[in-house]
């Protein structure tokens, strides 16, 4: 989920500005080297811009070139690794005091054997390496979806003990790409957390989220024209702007700035004993008739366009995760969570920014906004 540079909100506004215990905290961070995988990645670009915020160095993988020109002037250092799944980059790893791992395959990019392969493969492959030179701290992204669906959960109510039920045999065409994506998430995770065991001198949490929302990170690559699934999650906000779109399957969410957040608060030594499994979402219930009544208000000239299907109604509203562990882990209160509202318009006003971009441009915008790979 990339694009130009845009504005965001003043530092005012902005829940990413450092806390003053943070900012106490940033020369003691100063020194300390934090590798990133995914790095031109939606959710990645925000960990970096708030690894950046709080004093870190870092250091970031990246398939290609550009993004070296994009990061010039900050100090991350970009390296550069065709294929994390299976290539030796050890040297890239020394001298780093934790990982913090994003880079996972998408839904619908691979067929299902190399969508699992990758998934599982990749995450392994960071873990061994960066263990191999002496590195203890481990931040791994995950999803909420890896707990979907335990029949033990009520009500959206996910704790770290809920997992998914479903198996590899569940993984079919006919399951739908993102069922496939979930199940191969599973997988991973089950083997990030069987690799922890097995080194019990390793700190290693995860990061669950759902949905995830918000505006573009101040330092990213651009999409090009058309890309509509470099959008990631932001692609079923961009429903909204369209009079046959489609609403999200369910209305559970995060603000991508407060996940990022999370990742890197998470950093810091915790005393929490046993698996640091972080099931993850906003505490604000999300109701897409206020998110549309808001957008009218904000955004008069878009009116026109907005969905025309009735709003669903959702078996819940919020998932209810266990915010005091999440406190614990990484920092993060419940009221330091971005206002509903505001992520939703903030989501809203960097994809109208982007589309008047490729306009611009002179690509011309197709009359159906394409929906997520499901």
């Amino acid at each position: 989920m990339e694009v130009d540079p845009i504005s965001i909100l003043p530092k005012s506004n902005n829940k990413s500005t450092v806390s003053a215990e943070a900012a106490s905290s940033t020369m003691s961070q100063s020194s300390k080297l934090i590798f990133v995988t995914g790095a031109s990645g939606f959710l990645a670009s925000h960990i970096i811009q708030e690894l950046i915020t709080q004093g870190y160095r870092v250091r970031a993988k990246n398939k290609v070139g550009p993004l070296k020109a994009l990061y010039e002037s900050v100090p991350v250092e970009i390296v550069e690794i065709a294929d994390i799944a299976h290539d030796q980059f050890e040297d890239a790893l020394t001298g780093v005091d934790a990982v913090i791992h994003t880079a996972s395959p998408l839904p619908g990019r691979e067929d299902i054997e190399s969508m699992f392969k990758s998934a599982v493969d990749g995450s392994l492959n960071v873990l061994r390496q960066a263990e191999k030179v002496g590195v203890k701290k481990f931040i791994v992204t995950s999803s909420i979806v890896t707990a979907l669906f335990d029949p033990s959960a009520k009500g959206g109510a996910y704790r770290l003990n809920h997992w998914l039920p479903f198996t590899k045999e569940n993984a079919t065409p006919e399951n739908g790409n993102m069922a496939i994506y979930a199940i191969a998430k599973k997988y991973a995770e089950l083997a990030v957390w069987e690799w922890a065991d097995a080194h019990p001198h390793v700190d290693v949490t995860t990061i669950n989220p759902p949905y995830f929302y918000g505006p573009f990170a101040p330092l990213h690559l651009p999409i090009a024209p058309g890309d509509f699934n470099a959008l990631s999650t932001g692609l079923m906000i961009y429903s909204l702007l369209s009079p046959s779109g489609n609403f999200p399957t369910g209305a559970g969410y995060a603000d991508v700035r407060d996940i990022a957040r999370a990742h890197v608060g998470a950093l810091r030594p915790s005393t929490v004993e046993g698996r640091k499994r972080i099931i993850f979402s906003s505490p604000h219930e999300l109701h897409f008739k206020e998110v549309l009544d808001a957008i009218r208000k904000a955004r008069p000239e878009v009116e026109g366009r907005l969905i025309k299907a009735p709003v669903p109604d959702y078996p819940f509203y919020k998932f209810d995760v266990d915010f005091s562990l999440i406190e614990k882990v990484t920092g993060l209160k419940a009221e330091d969570f971005h206002p509903v509202i505001e992520t939703l318009l903030d989501t809203v006003n960097a994809i109208l920014d982007l589309e008047k971009s490729w306009v611009d441009s002179g690509f011309v915008m197709p009359e159906v906004i394409p929906k997520m790979d499901s």
